[in-house]
């Protein structure tokens, strides 16, 4: 018979230390919440405004874990729940050396979703979910005769954190050889484009010869623009 893979916390301080939590029961279920943000450029003359991704935005995974001591006896003396559940509360609760909440992994199988992400996605493959608790709900059900909490139901909720090394390494966003299309927003300039299309602001005269542009340092905005491939 093959061993019951516990889900667990692991949980990391900002002086680098690692702290362990296996769940008592695995949960019966989990969610996940993943969004972007799209742009509506109005452009004149079009049936429909063009949309432009402008972010992606933190996923959120949201679960209930069970807890029980009542198995260690109901009467006087009995042992609380909450030598169980508030090693999982203080996880929201501020880190005095590190000024904010410790980064808290979810972490259960190597089928995690996101595991199986296709190539074309680039380095964004995950076994566990890593981020930080905004929130948990606390929920006692049974007590003691002495008023003791014995069962508890714990809520979380956890946002997705990425360090910005982390997202450039993973989205590999610096693809120069690829032509691209791009609507210009307010406050676009050929050498932000440069910037983000080929990871060098100094190439933006390839962009405006491509796009026949006299005056690099104005562009309108909702203009659709060709980002041509570079060696």
């Amino acid at each position: 018979m093959n061993q019951l893979t516990k889900a667990r916390l692991i949980v990391e301080y900002s002086a680098g230390a690692l702290d362990i939590f296996d769940v008592q029961f695995n949960p019966t279920e989990f969610s996940l919440d993943k969004g972007a943000q799209i742009a509506e450029i109005a452009i004149p003359g079009l049936d429909s405004p063009v949309l432009q991704f402008v972010r992606g935005q933190n996923e959120k995974l949201s679960v209930d874990l069970f807890f029980d001591t009542s198995d260690q006896g109901t009467s006087a003396g009995a042992t609380s729940v909450t030598t169980l559940t508030d090693p999982v509360y203080a996880l929201v609760k501020i880190e005095p050396s590190g000024h904010a909440p410790p980064i808290v992994s979810f972490e259960w199988n190597t089928k995690f979703p996101g595991g199986d992400l296709p190539a074309e996605m680039g380095n964004q493959r995950r076994n566990a979910f890593r981020g930080v608790i905004e929130s948990i709900k606390q929920k006692f059900t049974f007590f003691s005769s002495e008023g003791v909490p014995l069962r508890a139901t714990l809520s979380l909720s956890l946002r997705e954190y990425k360090t910005l090394d982390e997202q450039l390494s993973q989205l590999n966003l610096s693809s120069p050889d690829r032509t691209h299309s791009h609507f210009t927003r307010e406050g676009d300039t050929l050498q932000r484009l440069a910037a983000r299309y080929y990871a060098r602001p100094g190439e933006w005269r390839a962009i405006a010869e491509a796009n026949q542009v006299d005056d690099p340092r104005r562009l309108a905005p909702g203009q659709l623009m060709t980002v041509p491939s570079i060696r």
